[in-house]
């Protein structure tokens, strides 16, 4: 239902109103912009509204929770905090995210003290030593939303005030969580100015692979997705040096070894592992074929397009 998607009535349209921008729902944009053409009045309960395009939109208004969420002042577009924004609601954010990547061409956004990422699925030059430097020593507010502001604050805050810190990274499938990860260490690395600048960070980063093959598998969204959660403690000197490390992994989806929904796949490291017993040709390997094979039949012919007899 459209009422149950819209927030809270404080956000919404009230009766006198003309000219105000709304948001209506769209199936294609998720949701559109759209003019008051004139007053609201409850006993009508006709709403008279103007989309982008110029087409003209009436419907009836069975309650006031059916009434549009109001657009932000045009001077807010495109805010680098959400927390700024007049109107905190689905569109807003939608729209206030959309506007910063596509028109500012910036993928952050803080959101008070979360940063909200968007993945480009592309490399950009933001992440070089000298964007480091920039970064190094600055309070968030005074600089542009940015993963390396995120892990100065913590980084800062642990040297000060001796106390442990935490950067929680979440996301769903292909946000880039595992990218986030790698640049915040790359951060910590170069700012406490160990004589192996990348040492820990290239230790842990080629720990990846390993866990990959067993842990990742095809989502809806990502053909090599991680599915499994990793916790990494990095540990400092009192220089503020990188002095060790420890990773540790959960496997968050024990039940797509043996089963799975459609369009995505068991964990990538059984279809190579049938493949590889295939063609050892020994009889004792027949059962552990054909065991393999009734969990992971399906799974690969969704994720390669074809019969799993054909990977053999």
């Amino acid at each position: 239902e459209y009422s149950e998607k819209l927030p809270t009535k404080h956000n919404r349209l009230n009766k006198s109103q003309q000219l105000s921008t709304v948001w209506v729902p769209d199936e294609d944009a998720v949701w559109v912009s759209a003019q008051l053409l004139r007053d609201y009045n409850p006993e009508e309960r006709l709403l008279c509204l103007q989309l982008g395009n110029g087409l003209e939109l009436h419907y009836t208004v069975a309650s006031l929770s059916d009434l549009p969420p109001l657009g932000n002042p045009d001077i807010l577009e495109g805010e680098n905090d959400l927390t700024a924004l007049s109107f905190l609601h689905e569109p807003a954010v939608l729209h206030n995210l959309r506007v910063r990547f596509l028109d500012f061409n910036s993928i952050y956004t803080y959101c008070g003290i979360v940063l909200v990422a968007i993945n480009p699925y592309d490399q950009l030059p933001l992440y070089g030593e000298e964007v480091i430097d920039a970064y190094s020593g600055q309070d968030m507010a005074d600089m542009e939303p940015h993963i390396f502001s995120v892990a100065e604050e913590a980084y800062r805050t642990m040297t000060r005030e001796e106390k442990n810190q935490s950067i929680i990274i979440s996301g769903e499938s292909g946000s880039g969580k595992t990218v986030s990860a790698k640049f915040t260490m790359r951060y910590f690395a170069v700012v406490g100015g160990a004589a192996q600048q990348t040492s820990v960070e290239e230790r842990v980063l080629a720990s990846n692979p390993i866990m990959e093959a067993i842990g990742n598998a095809k989502t809806i969204r990502n053909d090599n997705s991680s599915r499994f959660g990793k916790y990494i403690e990095i540990g400092f000197g009192r220089k503020g040096d990188i002095i060790g490390a420890n990773m540790r992994t959960y496997l968050l989806e024990k039940s797509r070894v043996v089963f799975q929904r459609l369009r995505v796949a068991t964990v990538i490291i059984q279809s190579w592992v049938r493949r590889w017993l295939a063609q050892t040709c020994f009889h004792r390997t027949l059962w552990a074929i054909m065991t393999i094979q009734r969990y992971i039949r399906g799974a690969l012919a969704r994720r390669y397009g074809h019969s799993s007899n054909q990977l053999c």
